[in-house]
Order: C-alpha cells, then structure tokens, then sequence
C-alpha cells in the first residue's frame, strides 16, 4: 500500500513538472515568436538630426521618412534675400507679441524651410494635395483662424501615413488616448489617427477646446504639442499671461517643470510655416493644388467587408487605394462595425453597387478553419498571424475551450494579408538597401559607433536592430549621415592598432573590458588564451589591440 501510494505521488510530480516545463516553453516561444499581425511600434531615431516621424512602407515599397529639423536649426550662412525679408514681415491674423530672441527662432525655421529645407518642404506641399482645403474648410466650419490649419504641416508635413516615436500618428499627430477621447477608433483592424479627414475635424475640435481653456491661440498650439496640464501647470506657477512670457519665464522653472526645447520652439516654427504659405508664389514654391486632386467621396462599408476585392472590382492597384484609406491596418474592415471608405468620386456608384452584391457579403474570403485534435487559441492564431483575442472577438467565444470538430472563422489568405509588416523589419530591409558599411570580423557596434561618430542607439534604431548581439560579418550597415567615402575611411583607421597592457579592475569581466575599448569580445579571449569560463581577478594583466 506504502508503494503504490509513494509510486502514485512520483506520477503525480513527474506530470506536474512535465506541465510547468510546457508552460515555461510556450511563454518562450511567445516572447521568441513574431506575428505578423503586431501592431506597429514607434520607431526611435536619431539623437542630432531626429527623425521624429515614419511613414510605414506598404506593399514592399520604401518608406519615406519625415526628417525633423534641427532644435534650432543650423544657420547657412547665407542672408535672406529680398523677397525672403518681405515675406518673413507679412503680418498675420492672429496677434503677435514676442521678444527679440523669440523673432530670431521665427527667422531661424523660416530660413531653414526656405533654404536648406526647401526640398523637405516642397515636399509637404507635394502631399497636402486635397487634404489641406478639406481641413481648412472644416476649421472654418468650426470657428477657428484659418491660420491654425498649418500646424498640420509642423505635426507631420501632411503624412497621414506618420508614427511618432512617442505613439502619435497621422497627420495630427493624435496620441492614442486623445485620439480615443476625440472619437477616433484603434484596435487591431483601423487606426482612425490615421484618417486624415476624421482627424482634421478632431483636431479642429481639440484646438478649439485648448482655446477655450487658455483664451490664447499660441498658448492652445503649445498645449497642443506639450498637453494641457504642462502647460497649465507652468503657467500658474510664472504667473505668465501668454506663450511668449511663458518661454521667457521658462528659466524660473524646476527642471521637470519646464517647457522642452520642443515646445519653446513650436510656436516660433508654426509662425515661420504660416509667412512662407502666405507667400508660396514669392518665395518660389509649387503651390499645393488641392483642386488638381482627384475628388474622393466617402462611403460606408459593412463589417467584415473584403477591402481587397473591393480594390479589384474597382480596377484600383491596392497601394492607391491604401493611399486613400491610410486608417485600415488590414485588408478587411471591421467585423463587428461599418467603417467609412474613401474612394474615387467617379467609381462610387460602382462601389456601392459592389458593396450590396453578394460579392462582398460580410467576410467573403475568410476560411472555415475546423478545429483539431491538439488545436489551441494560441497554436491557432500563431499559424493564421492572428491575435487570440481577435479570433475569440470574431468568433464571439470567451472560453479558452476548444473541441475537435468546432468551426472557427479565421480571415484568409488575401483578407490576412498585413498593409505594413513590422517597422523594425521594414526599417532593417531599408538600411539593408542602403547600406553604406559592410561589417568586419572582429567588429563591435560599439567600435563602429567610435568610428563613425553616431551613437549605438541611433545605429540600432537606423538599422531595425534590436541588439548589438545581431550584428554579423558580411552585413552591410546602414550609418546616417556617413557617405560610402567617408565610412570607408573612417573604418582604414580601424586597421593601425596599438597593443595596450591592461591591468584588470574590481569588478570588471572580458565583456565590459572588450566593451570599454570597443573590440570583440571574442577576440580578447584569443588573445589572452581564455576560455568563456575563464575567472578575472583584480590585477590580472590583459593584452588587448585597441584602435
């Protein structure tokens, strides 16, 4: 009896621990494992030239990157002209009452937009096309300065395709709760942010509520950019009755307290932006011609409806009409809710007729995915790159259950398919294209990063890396703002090495000595005659060949 009982209880803990190794396995798999229906992440950019904003690529095409400027921006050296000067004194509707110093940024980013950055700004322009006459006239409707319809061109240059590093995206740069609180829908299937007609009469509403609050126009677009309790709070505690006190007071500040370069600037650069649209044709820019644009009538579309085949019957390439409707984050709308559509205002009549066709009853091209033995939510949504609480939400099951024979409804082939795939990787296929070193054996991030001048972080973030520990020989780096000539010559001096005597410190192991001075650290054990089990003590001579 004592050995049955005893041979029973070794059963009992063999299946126990044979349950938490499976479990520990799954929650490694998960962590290892990347889905292609990931929302995406903020990119981090550099640190001297922020590339504050990204436009994800879709179908296989480059991204175009929104390159933020300098805080301040870096003077040319070359005087404004004439017309330059005429254009920087026009008068605006709104009332200014700024300081020296604060006109001098003003004539800093007009300047930079009009010289250095005129392609970056000719660009904006190039994009705005229809967008910008449709906010103007919303912002219109709603009371506020057509002048405040610019800020559109300080958020994002007019890319409705934009994700900041902070979370915002489209041309507003809506924060994911603000946007919510404005009514813009984001969840797996749409991101409303990114609907630059919605968001355009969101942001008109938002802007309208900041000036409730302040009773400024400045003080409204600088808790635009910073929130209204940053704002506020500063406010109260200088006793500033306006944007521009505010920044002169900004000094008096606790260091959390005060306002970031950022938002010292945001105003001065908004100005700049508004004279140079007052005076597009002097300054020589291509207007932005909103009526040379295609018009674009917005209809309402089922829950589940297939985007694709709706893009097909409308003999319309996917990428153009994604264009139109940046807000989907997949290739089917909704399931559970009508979401609006934006198409050719010539080929609305046959939308609609497609739209009350059987063609394009709720779910077309989705799959009937019956349930196997040995099926789970997870095992299911990893093979179909769906997130389990997006199958149980379309299938209308809370249950984690699943019995062999069940009938699951699953998007298909053509509906799964992902507008984007995941930033990091878009971001790594770029460098890859672009790459302007090609990496060593025996090289470290960290070494290229002393080379080069440009930090580990913005190496990783420029490259789609998320550690050093990826770097491989034969891959080809991308390094910003490092021309092929310039990283090859910087990577010739790596060759002349010197053998330095290093004496081991309290505390210190071969990676962080390898580390310090940017070697492999591989090739320090080579070198020493260590293995990776090898034990450094204080006072321990290490030979090590350093740039």
């Amino acid at each position: 009896m004592h050995k049955n009982f005893d041979t029973q209880k070794m059963t009992f803990r063999k299946i126990l621990l044979l349950c938490l190794a499976c479990m520990l396995l799954a929650a490694c798999t998960s962590k290892s494992s990347k889905s292609t229906a990931t929302l995406p992440v903020p990119i981090p950019d550099e640190t001297a030239m922020i590339t504050e904003l990204v436009e994800l690529e879709v179908s296989g095409e480059p991204a175009d990157e929104v390159v933020d400027v300098q805080v301040p921006p870096a003077d040319d050296a070359e005087p404004l002209s004439s017309e330059e000067l005429e254009a920087l004194e026009t008068r605006l509707n709104i009332n200014i009452d700024m300081d020296e110093s604060d006109r001098k940024v003003v004539e800093q980013y007009f300047k930079y937009f009009t010289h250095r950055g005129r392609k970056t700004f000719q660009r904006y322009l190039s994009r705005c096309g229809a967008l910008l006459p449709h906010a103007t006239e919303i912002f219109k409707q709603k009371g506020l300065p057509e002048e405040i319809v610019y800020l559109a061109f300080v958020e994002s240059g007019f890319n409705a395709k934009a994700y900041s590093r902070a979370g915002a995206a489209g041309v507003w740069q809506f924060m994911p709760y603000t946007g919510r609180k404005y009514g813009l829908k984001q969840n797996w299937w749409i991101d409303e942010r990114r609907d630059p007609y919605k968001s355009a009469s969101a942001a008109a509403d938002y802007l309208l509520k900041l000036y409730n609050d302040f009773g400024d126009w400045y003080l409204a677009i600088a808790a635009y950019n910073a929130g209204e309790g940053k704002i506020g709070r500063a406010m109260e505690k200088t006793g500033a009755e306006s944007f521009f006190e505010l920044t002169q007071k900004n000094h008096k500040l606790s260091h959390k307290a005060r306002l970031r370069k950022e938002t010292k600037h945001y105003v001065p650069k908004f100005l700049a932006i508004v004279k140079i649209m007052r005076n597009l044709e002097k300054l020589g820019f291509d207007p932005c011609e909103g009526g040379a644009c295609e018009p674009i009538k917005a209809i309402k579309v089922k829950g589940g409806t297939d985007l694709l085949a709706l893009a097909n019957d409308l003999n319309i390439r996917w990428k153009t009409f994604y264009d139109m409707n940046t807000a989907f984050r997949r290739q089917v709308s909704p399931p559970d809710y009508e979401a609006t559509v934006y198409v050719p205002a010539v080929k609305a009549a046959k939308a609609i007729a497609f739209l009350q066709s059987d063609k394009s009853r709720p779910y077309a091209g989705w799959i009937s995915y019956k349930v196997r033995r040995g099926d789970s939510w997870y095992r299911i949504g990893r093979k179909h790159g769906v997130p389990v609480a997006v199958l149980k939400k379309v299938n209308n099951r809370r249950s984690n259950m699943l019995k062999p024979g069940q009938r699951l409804m699953i998007p298909g082939s053509n509906s799964t398919q992902v507008a984007w795939r995941s930033p990091r990787a878009k971001t790594h296929a770029i460098a890859q294209k672009r790459g302007n070193y090609v990496v060593q054996k025996g090289d470290t991030l960290y070494g290229i990063s002393r080379s080069s001048g440009v930090s580990v972080k913005t190496l990783l973030s420029a490259n789609g890396l998320r550690s050093a520990k990826l770097l491989r020989a034969g891959t080809k780096l991308y390094i910003p703002n490092q021309s092929k000539r310039t990283v090859a010559r910087k990577s010739s001096k790596k060759k002349a090495t010197k053998t330095v005597a290093y004496q081991v410190r309290r505390g210190e192991s071969v990676w962080t000595i390898a580390k310090k001075f940017g070697v492999s650290y591989k090739d320090v054990l080579r070198w020493n005659q260590l293995s990776k089990r090898s034990v450094l003590r204080p006072g321990d001579n290490l030979k090590i060949y350093a740039n």
